[in-house]
């Protein structure tokens, strides 16, 4: 008997699949190569954009506590003038997003699935696939077969060998961790522009959450420090606008852009970081995936063929102005602010004041990041 639907990946973006796809008439069957409980192993904080609640929230899947709120995003660049200001009240929103643990959310999904007598099976490592006219095969690794009429790929990266696809390294990591500041963070996250690249402090409980990009080296150099060097080190990069008292779980990671021109193939869609993988800055990568999800739900809803070449067509046309304005606006901000160019500090430094003194240009820039293209005319 063939599945409607086999996801591939049973974490936050699979998951929020299986629970949309379910809501419009199809049967999906999640498989996942890690063991059950690993999502307690995710240290991963994310950036909920406040449209991205409104999904989760149709899903039933919004957590009830853990989740902090941003209501205000400070943008401004380190050795230059302009700065400004992005806040709630300004767009009439409750908060421009929420940082949550990724494990919390991921918990919320999984007890919704579960609600929903969605099957999930775990230790099961997808090795390849095979399409069929009417139905594509799926083979673990333990031998065991998925016959399904669209696989849906949520997990894991592009292979290095693949075609088709958007490629840029960044030749830099980000280093994670938590800071606790001095004084209250009230809501506020900042973004601020270095030259080796972005630094965000986003609200997260009492504390803060730390994304810092950096050269390989830097990285590591930084990951050995004792905390009182590395704290004073961060404060010199990010000015006064806070004290830092303490951190603590840093880690770091690479970072490249890598995105798939086309997100489907024969009788398989890919998303999340299947599809595309972003620069961190901006917050920008869970969220797109969230609008993958939703987009393809809606798209297959009450088909009898949910694997059909021109339904997969019509949804990979769908996703195209987000996917790639989104891809561009994130690339673009690394290019244009990692840098210590004299006349583009200057053009940044102007683009930033005017910015701050232009409301409707600060409320365009909100939607975009809260709603994706939904929020362009």
């Amino acid at each position: 008997m063939k599945d409607s639907v086999l996801i591939v990946g049973a974490g936050p973006v699979g998951l929020a699949l299986a629970l949309a796809l379910k809501g419009s008439g199809l049967t999906p069957t999640l498989v996942d190569a890690r063991p059950a409980g690993s999502e307690n192993e995710d240290q991963r904080v994310l950036a909920l954009a406040h449209g991205s609640r409104q999904t989760l929230e149709k899903l039933g899947a919004w957590p009830k506590t853990g989740w902090t709120p941003i209501e205000a995003i400070h943008v401004s660049q380190r050795g230059g003038l302009g700065r400004t200001e992005i806040r709630a009240t300004e767009q009439g929103l409750p908060a421009l997003g929420y940082v949550c643990p990724a494990a919390t959310l991921t918990r919320c999904l999984a007890a919704r699935a579960a609600g929903e007598g969605i099957l999930v099976e775990q230790n099961c490592f997808i090795e390849s696939s095979t399409a069929n006219a009417d139905h594509i095969t799926a083979l673990a690794r333990d031998g065991r077969e998925f016959d399904a009429q669209l696989l849906a790929c949520c997990e894991g990266g592009t292979g290095s060998q693949e075609t088709g696809l958007i490629r840029h390294d960044y030749a830099q990591h980000a280093l994670i961790g938590i800071v606790t500041a001095q004084s209250p963070h009230q809501g506020v996250a900042y973004e601020r522009f270095t030259p080796e690249g972005p630094l965000a402090l986003l609200p997260f409980g009492g504390d803060f959450a730390l994304v810092w990009t950096m050269s390989a080296e830097e990285a590591q150099r930084r990951l050995a420090l004792a905390d009182r060097a590395f704290l004073a080190e961060l404060q010199n990069a990010f000015g006064t606008r806070a004290r830092f008292l303490a951190v603590s779980g840093r880690t770091s990671f690479a970072l490249a852009l890598q995105a798939r021109l086309n997100p489907v193939s024969e009788r398989k869609a890919f998303l999340g970081n299947a599809a595309q993988t972003l620069h961190p800055v901006a917050g920008q990568g869970f969220n797109l995936a969230l609008r993958d999800v939703w987009t393809l739900a809606e798209t297959l809803a009450g088909a009898a063929d949910p694997g059909e070449a021109s339904l997969l067509a019509r949804y990979a046309q769908a996703r195209r102005l987000d996917r790639f304005s989104t891809v561009g606006f994130t690339d673009s901000l690394v290019r244009l602010f990692s840098n210590d160019d004299p006349l583009l500090r200057h053009l940044r430094g102007a683009g930033l004041f005017a910015l701050d003194l232009f409301a409707p240009a600060r409320k365009f820039i909100a939607r975009r990041m809260i709603y994706g293209a939904r929020a362009w005319p």
